[in-house]
């Protein structure tokens, strides 16, 4: 995806926390969404990110990713308390909430969403491999292989399941 050039500089700028932040804290599939997260902002028109402080936008850009994959969660390999999260990037944890609240409705954020989910975490969130057959919602993961394709090639599933075995 493309950085419009009006907003190159404002890219460079919020990418430059992202990064490095991610490298230190959490791990690279989160710098992924992170930077995804930064690039779908960067292409709203008007973007939001014109006003603000890049900090203020790091923070909620991660805070945002971190909470829609259960970062606050100890059973999670990557958590951490939303204190934690926000400390190095020295943002208050209310700035950093509201300003994730505020990403998670501009880019339809949430759990059912592949887009937004780890990698690693798909498997095990149930959200993401629920779908209706004949009234009835199933889980696409207990599906036939053929009616698993079918699913991911509608975009009601990440991906086909029955492949990723062989």
């Amino acid at each position: 995806m493309a950085v419009p050039k009006a907003m190159q500089g404002k890219y460079d700028e919020i990418a430059a926390i992202l990064i490095p932040y991610c490298d230190e804290n959490l791990n690279e599939e989160y710098k992924e969404l992170c930077l995804h997260a930064l690039e779908k902002l960067c292409r709203k028109r008007p973007s939001p990110l014109v006003s603000g402080r890049a900090k203020t936008w790091a923070a909620g850009i991660i805070y945002a990713i971190g909470s829609n994959n259960f970062i606050f969660d100890r059973s999670q390999a990557v958590h951490m308390t939303a204190g934690e999260l926000v400390e190095p990037l020295g943002i208050s944890k209310s700035t950093a909430s509201n300003k994730a609240a505020e990403i998670k409705k501009m880019l339809k954020i949430n759990y059912s969403d592949s887009e937004w989910v780890l990698r690693s975490e798909m498997e095990s969130n149930p959200m993401l491999w629920y779908v209706m057959m004949d009234g009835l919602i199933v889980d696409a993961r207990t599906l036939p292989l053929d009616l698993q394709i079918y699913c991911a090639h509608r975009g009601l599933i990440p991906y086909v399941p029955g492949l990723e075995d062989q």
